[in-house]
C-alpha cells in the first residue's frame, strides 16, 4: 500500500506527482527522481504493482482527495 502522505510531504514532490499524474513525466523519470532516497521504495512499488497507467490514475485520485486540482 502506498503512503501518499510521505510522497506528498514537500511542495516539489507535489508538483512532480501532479506532472506524473497528468502524463508530463514518464514512470521511469518519476522513479529516477526518488531513486536512492527513502521514498524510492514507495514509488518503485507503486509503479511495479500497478503499472504506469494505473499508477497515474491512483496519483490523480490521491491528489483530488487532498484538494489539489489536476
Amino acid at each position: 500500500m502506498t503512503n501518499w502522505n510521505s510522497l506528498l510531504s514537500v511542495n516539489s514532490d507535489k508538483k512532480l506527482l501532479k506532472a506524473f499524474a497528468q502524463g508530463h513525466v514518464s514512470g521511469e523519470n518519476y522513479y529516477d527522481n526518488y531513486k536512492y532516497t527513502d521514498k524510492g521504495g514507495q514509488v518503485r512499488s507503486l509503479l511495479r504493482h500497478n503499472g504506469v497507467y494505473n499508477a497515474r490514475k491512483l496519483a490523480r485520485k490521491a491528489l483530488r482527495r487532498r484538494g489539489f486540482s489536476i
